[in-house]
Order: C-alpha cells, then structure tokens, then sequence
C-alpha cells in the first residue's frame, strides 16, 4: 500500500470516528474551584468559589439543558451539598446552603453551612465526588478538584491545601489556631501538588497522545532528551507567564491547538518520519509546547486567586514536578521498549519503524477526534 493509500484510509477512518461520535468532548474533563473553610465551635463554614464549567457540566448532564443559566447556578447549590461532605471526629455533618449567587456571570460562589453537634471537633475532614457520576468519554469521566484555605475563627488561614476525588481532605483543628500569619504546610503542600501534576498528565489524554508521539520518534536517549527538554522548557514559559497574569489565552483558542499538536506530530511520523527528528521536530515541540503550558495553567490558576505569593510560587512548581515525573512515566517505557526491540536480531529490525508508524496512526485518529470535538465547542460557544 502507498503512503497516499495509507493516508486516505487512515483519513477515512478518522472521519468516521468524528462523524458518529455524538457526544461533543474536549480533552481535559477537569473543572478548578477554590473552597474557604472557617471552623467554628458549633459549625464548619465553607465558601465554595465554582467554575461555571462546573455547574453547566452538572446541569447538562443531569438533562437540565432548558433552563437559564441563572437558574443552574442557583439550583448547583444543592448538587454540592450532595456531593461534598464533611465529618467532624468521624461524625458525618448536615450541611445546608445558607447564600446562593444572585447573578450566573463569572465564578458562582456559595455559603455552605455544616452544624455540629456535642462540642468543638478535633479533626474535620472533607471528600468530594464532584461531577465524577458524569462520563467525559467511555472511562474517562469529569473531575472538580479545588484548592483550599482553612482557618479556626479569629485565627490566620492554612493555605495551599487541596481537595480532589482521589484525596480527602483532613484538617487538625488544634494546628489551624497556632501562628498569627498566613501559614504554608511546605511539605504537605509539595507532595499534594506533585501528586496532582502526575494525575493530571496521567488522566488528560491530550499530553499522554503528544507526549507518546514525540517519544515514538526518537532514536536515542540524546533525541528524547532534546525534544522533551524542548516542550518542557515552552510549557514551563507560558505557565510561569499565566501566573504572572501576562499571557492568558481562552480554551476556545487554547483547546483547538493542543488537539492540532496530537495530529500534526502523529502525521507527521506518520507521512513524512526523516523530518521526526532533529532541529524541526524540536521547534514544533517547542511551539506546541506553548498552548500546552496554558491548557496546564488555566483552571489552576483561576482557583489560587487570593493565596499569598509564596504559596502560588511553591504550588506551581510542585505541580510542574509532579508534571514532568507524569511525562517521563510515559516516555521512558516506550523508549525502552524501542530501544530493545532495535537491539534484537536483525530479523527484528522493522519492528521499532512499525511501532513509530502505526503506533503514530492511532494517535493521529484519537487527536483528529479531539480536534473535531475541540471546534465544534467553540462553534458552540
């Protein structure tokens, strides 16, 4: 078969996949908030600062399509007393909203209120399954994940904490009242946001398929650290500028082009795998490296609005950690493995150039499809 015979097949089958797919999806089902706890003696308060993507997914999905989006938001109030839930010393808390937006523009924000009965606690403790019940794709279901401030009343807040489906969330109620300034739990903080960098990439299939593109191409370690050094350098720039408020993108923009990325890489290896390599291939790593830095940033940052500087600081750092250990989890194992089956007997030989090039064909199908999916939105929008 031809390359050009190749090439349309492959096309056809893509555009199959985009046609009777008949669910519209991006590629990252993750949705940021911010939660503000107060623990007083008889009650736990919690501000919830929402993204509007999280109560338009809920009342979608839910088959709440007909109503406005003032309503969403207001009736958005009683999905998250469902599905957040607080225990006092193991004692599981009533909740009630006591404050609802009164207008649908920018972040909704709700006042929760939990009562608590038999004297102050010592330990309060969060979890949530926030839109989890909601399939993004076949095994790949949302997420809301939300950064916390927490304080005893009259006392300066613990800041950095995060809240996500996978952690709970457990307060010492003794160690929010110690200290008279904001206070930074260093190492705990680290290691969640670590933790959730290496979620991120390993559960957001637009980074696996780009990175697994351009680790299908490389020949040598020198290669895979050349065009790994390349992304993670751009994405690292547009990240520290979107915290520094310079550069800041819409995902209708944002989106789009990490999906492109996926398919212009795939095809790539697939149409023309000389050009895979060397000062080309590290410039379109570069380049999309960029959008991809942004499509890292976005809802994270929203949702650390009002932490002091050094927690920002020290957040965005361990999640970029946590982001590159998510990458080398995924390169490192494909390069293994074409790295042994290059070193097999001669009989063997085509195997790595096979891989690389079907391997590189379904990639190229999953990100036409997250392209398709990626347009249709911002047509939408």
């Amino acid at each position: 078969m031809s390359i050009v015979e190749r090439f349309t097949s492959l096309l056809v089958c893509a555009l199959a996949v985009t046609t009777f797919q008949t669910r519209a999806a991006g590629a990252h089902p993750v949705s940021q908030g911010a939660l503000e706890v107060v623990v007083f003696a008889e009650r736990v308060s919690v501000t919830a600062r929402v993204s509007m993507e999280e109560v338009l997914v809920a009342a979608a999905y839910a088959g709440r399509k007909d109503l406005t989006a003032l309503e969403m938001v207001r009736q958005h109030g009683d999905y998250l007393i469902a599905h957040l839930r607080v225990a006092a010393d193991g004692r599981p808390l009533d909740g009630r909203v006591v404050k609802v937006p009164a207008e649908a523009d920018g972040r909704p924000v709700y006042e929760i209120e939990y009562r608590i009965a038999g004297g102050a606690p010592a330990r309060i403790a969060f979890e949530e399954d926030v839109l989890r019940e909601f399939e993004f794709a076949p095994g790949n279901p949302w997420e809301a994940s939300y950064v916390v401030r927490a304080r005893r009343d009259g006392e300066s807040p613990m800041e950095g904490l995060l809240l996500t489906s996978r952690e709970p969330l457990v307060l010492d109620v003794n160690a929010l009242a110690s200290g008279s300034a904001s206070r930074l739990d260093r190492a705990r903080m680290a290691k969640e946001y670590i933790r959730h960098g290496i979620m991120h990439i390993l559960s957001g299939y637009d980074h696996l398929l780009f990175i697994a593109a351009l680790a299908l191409a490389v020949a040598t370690l020198w290669d895979l650290v050349r065009v790994i050094s390349a992304f993670t350098l751009a994405h690292s720039i547009t990240l520290t500028f979107s915290v520094l408020n310079i550069v800041r993108l819409p995902s209708n923009i944002v989106e789009p082009m990490i999906a492109a990325s996926i398919v212009f890489v795939a095809l790539q290896n697939v149409i023309v795998p000389e050009k895979s390599r060397g000062a080309g291939r590290l410039l379109v790593a570069f380049f999309f490296g960029l959008f991809h830095g942004l499509g890292f940033a976005g809802g994270l940052l929203s949702a650390m609005e009002g932490m002091a500087g050094l927690a920002v600081g020290l957040a965005i750092v361990a999640f970029s950690l946590g982001v590159e250990i998510g990458h080398q989890m995924v390169v490192l194992p494909i390069f293994g493995a074409l790295k042994a089956a290059r070193r097999a007997a001669p009989q063997a030989a085509q195997i790595p150039l096979r891989v690389q090039r079907y391997g590189s064909a379904g990639i190229f199908v999953a990100g036409l499809f997250y392209l398709a999916s990626a347009l249709l939105e911002v047509m939408k929008a």
